[in-house]
């Protein structure tokens, strides 16, 4: 059989398939507000990562769904991809997966059953390293390939992490280095080698299991991760929930080499970077003389990107040794958080 390239199949890839945020924004602000119990810890408020349910005293369900088309042309890396990224919600809240649900549309006519098997079996083989079953799913016949997974955890209620718990003086960490979204536009323009093409997959396919141990440390105050909406997008939402400024040094993002080679040298990027700033880029204070470059980067949509973790200064220092002996070699702190002023609105600023 002749290999099949997910990727011509659908108009965007990954997370960059998102509605754009002043849209979805707008989308949201029309849904009917529906029922609120006491034991819904968190909802639809804050735009955190995953809905979170109090069981008990000492559990509390975490809920959450992700799925997107093709990132990559490989059906067993696609399935991959979006299957990590999916669970990443989970651990972002600081709980602990224990089950999965597939969610496959497949435009069956025109991809065989061992392609669409393969997909399947890439998102089986994330949930076994994450150590849980997919129990079930629901699959539909589509035009685009769609792939992804209802995950379920569990989390200590004292335990969960909101991206509205940030508190003033808080210090920034990033655990993913920038740039999987100009390697993806890269990939479709058939000029990401082999080497660039292993580094995404490293950092796509690469468990945020790392969470559910800073959610029980002290000091750590909120997390999220960072995904469609870019570093910019999140962080905001980090500073809208928490009512902060984020601070951010550009010189000390993370950034994934190869990515910035594409976007400074060739001017690559996505059409879901440029929808994201238009969204969002009058509440971003950026620097005069940063490159446009450097913009594309903090805009640029992360599929299965890194935990962005608000923690005291004093924590700073352990939460990064716990990403790097976890394997998160790129972990960096970038910033801080700090009061609004006199009627200030929330922001992220941007500085050299």
């Amino acid at each position: 059989m002749e290999p099949i390239a997910l990727t011509r199949f659908s108009h965007g890839g990954g997370c960059g398939c998102k509605i754009a945020p002043g849209l979805l924004a707008e989308i949201l602000a029309r849904a009917p507000q529906g029922l609120v119990p006491p034991e819904l810890l968190v909802g639809t408020e804050t735009a955190d990562d995953a809905a979170v349910y109090r069981l008990n005293d000492t559990q509390a369900l975490v809920a959450t769904t992700d799925f997107f088309t093709p990132i990559v042309d490989d059906p067993y890396d696609f399935g991959r991809i979006a299957a990590t990224n999916a669970l990443s919600d989970v651990y972002a809240m600081g709980g602990t997966p224990i089950l999965a649900l597939a969610l496959v549309g497949m435009p069956v006519a025109q991809l065989p059953p061992e392609v669409i098997g393969r997909v399947l079996e890439g998102g089986a083989s994330v949930c076994r390293a994450a150590g849980i079953p997919i129990a079930g799913g629901h699959s539909i016949d589509v035009l685009e390939p769609i792939y992804g997974l209802v995950g379920l955890g569990l989390v200590h209620p004292d335990r969960v992490r909101r991206n509205a718990d940030a508190r003033a003086g808080d210090v920034l960490v990033l655990g993913k280095p920038l740039g999987v979204g100009i390697l993806s536009a890269a990939l479709k323009k058939g000029v990401l080698g082999a080497d660039g093409y292993a580094e995404m997959l490293r950092h796509t396919t690469q468990l945020n299991r790392v969470g559910t141990t800073l959610a029980a440390m002290e000091g750590v105050h909120a997390m999220t991760d960072v995904t469609g909406f870019g570093l910019a997008g999140h962080l905001l939402e980090i500073c809208r929930g928490s009512a902060l400024t984020a601070r951010v040094s550009l010189a000390a993002l993370p950034l994934i080499a190869s990515a910035v080679g594409f976007a400074r040298d060739q001017g690559l990027a996505t059409g879901a970077s440029a929808r994201n700033w238009s969204g969002y880029g009058v509440q971003v204070g950026w620097p005069e003389g940063a490159a446009d470059w450097q913009r594309t980067l903090v805009s640029d949509p992360q599929t299965s990107g890194g935990l962005l973790v608000s923690c005291s200064a004093d924590a700073a220092p352990a939460v990064l040794a716990v990403f790097h002996d976890a394997g998160f070699a790129q972990a960096a702190r970038i910033g801080t958080l700090e009061a609004l002023a006199a009627g200030q609105a929330p922001a992220a600023v941007f500085g050299a």
